[in-house]
């Protein structure tokens, strides 16, 4: 709670050299500003160039967009648009009658998961009015709260430092308040070495969106008695690409006091990690940690989520060609949080096809709610793919990346971002979505022991 005036003076007027990791909120700034970046300044410095501390610690833009939430009216021509469906029992796929019974085969129908993406996407734009988010506004997590949808996305601006901004809608698609400065700013992966220092760790080669600089990305957002916990991926700009954890009070996020828990890197130093989510409930009365899927699920447990004394959760990723038959070949990784339903904890991943490289697209699996680590069904095709032009026309071509899900007045709603610039949505009614998967999906991943698996980066 008071960690944000003791590290703003810090970071601001303080020992530059700090890495300790300090989070606090930003204030307006001067657009009529430019940066003039010098051979001594670092990644930090060209972000604090684009702001400044007025007397006030944060203003709001009210704004509405002129788009609707579509009614009846027929969507736009998208191969994985579909109409609004009524709830009703699945009919059996059809069998293509031939003559030859020996050579008959079904026909099977792609299968309907009823997923309609928002006709007024991109709902997150980048624009020039705040530096910081001028380049991308992506990957958006979600906490459905007080009857509003919240939104931290990743941004970036003229520095190239991703941060987290802040959106809240009272549909889930018309945003109506987002504000002019960052809701969460972590430091400590701001740092790089300097010009002719050597450094023990080697660079990586690792670009994610363009974010040359660092910093906090694809954040997920999990709501456990009421505390708002934030994992997201913590980039050095140089050498490190590591999980962090942070925290909230529900009162002060949604009261926009971003008095947010000094953050804790959770996995090992010298590997690279993504894509882990909190589950949004104790499961036998522990934290559960989703931190892998592929070559299988892996799940820990923990009493509480300090991570005193350099604990820190080791993982396993193996993102080689698994089964060449399956559309999602090579899995990346989960998605949001997992949603508890009657039939499971759904499960939203993001995969490559090998027949179809280099797009990122969406799966689901359905996990027991006592056993995480068992997949009852898996989407045997992906329910979005990146076939529109705000998914294509960004930082990179063909990605659909979801970081937030959740369920409101029975729809599934999918927050996700395109071609790695864009913010987007698309919903599905939740009873069909589910019925869909159970219907035609089959679970083919082998369950391989842990000591069997060998350590690799992801």
């Amino acid at each position: 709670m008071g960690i944000l005036n003791d590290w703003s003076r810090k970071i601001f007027f303080g020992d530059k050299n700090d890495r300790s990791g300090a989070v606090f909120s930003v204030s307006k700034k001067s657009n009529s500003q430019k940066i003039k970046k010098t051979k001594s300044m670092n990644s930090l410095d060209i972000l604090k160039s684009q702001l400044e501390i007025p007397p006030k610690i944060e203003t709001e833009t009210k704004f509405k967009t002129k788009t609707k939430i579509p009614a009846t009216k027929k969507p736009k021509v998208d191969s994985f648009i579909v109409k609004k469906v009524k709830k009703k029992i699945l009919k059996k796929e059809p069998v293509k009658k031939i003559a030859n019974k020996k050579t008959a085969k079904k026909v099977v129908k792609k299968s309907d998961f009823s997923v309609k993406k928002f006709e007024g996407n991109p709902i997150i734009r980048p624009g020039e009015k705040n530096r910081w988010e001028s380049k991308a506004t992506f990957n958006p997590a979600v906490l459905h709260a007080e009857g509003k949808i919240h939104l931290l996305y990743r941004a970036m601006g003229d520095g190239d430092i991703s941060v987290l901004g802040y959106v809240s809608s009272k549909d889930g698609f018309t945003m109506s308040k987002r504000l002019d400065n960052p809701a969460f700013f972590s430091a400590n992966t701001h740092q790089r070495p300097k010009k002719g220092a050597k450094s023990k760790v080697p660079p990586i080669s690792y670009v994610s969106g363009g974010g040359l600089n660092g910093g906090c990305e694809d954040p997920r957002l999990t709501l456990i008695e009421g505390k708002v916990y934030l994992t997201y991926t913590a980039f050095d700009g140089w050498g490190s690409l590591r999980m962090a954890l942070s925290s909230i009070s529900l009162k002060d996020f949604l009261k926009k006091k971003w008095n947010w828990e000094k953050p804790i890197l959770i996995s090992p130093p010298g590997q690279i990690h993504k894509n882990w989510v909190l589950f949004p409930e104790k499961v036998e009365g522990k934290f559960a940690v989703l931190h892998s899927i592929s070559p299988e699920i892996l799940v820990d447990y923990f009493e509480d989520l300090n991570f005193k004394d350099g604990k820190y959760i080791e993982s396993y990723y193996d993102g080689k060609v698994n089964d060449k038959n399956r559309w999602d070949d090579r899995v990346r990784g989960a998605g949001p949080p997992p949603i508890k339903t009657k039939e499971g904890w759904l499960l939203i991943y993001h995969s490559m096809d090998s027949r179809d490289p280099d797009k990122y697209k969406m799966g689901a699996m359905l996990l027991d709610l006592k056993d995480p680590q068992k997949i009852l069904v898996r989407s045997k095709e992906p329910f979005l793919e990146p076939d529109m032009h705000y998914e294509n026309e960004g930082w990179k071509s063909g990605v659909s990346y979801c970081c937030g899900a959740t369920v409101k007045d029975g729809q599934l709603l999918i927050y996700y971002g395109g071609a790695d610039k864009f913010s987007c949505v698309a919903t599905a009614d939740m009873d069909k979505f589910l019925e869909t998967l159970i219907k035609t999906g089959k679970p083919k991943v082998k369950k391989v022991k842990r000591e069997s698996l060998k350590k690799i980066s992801s």
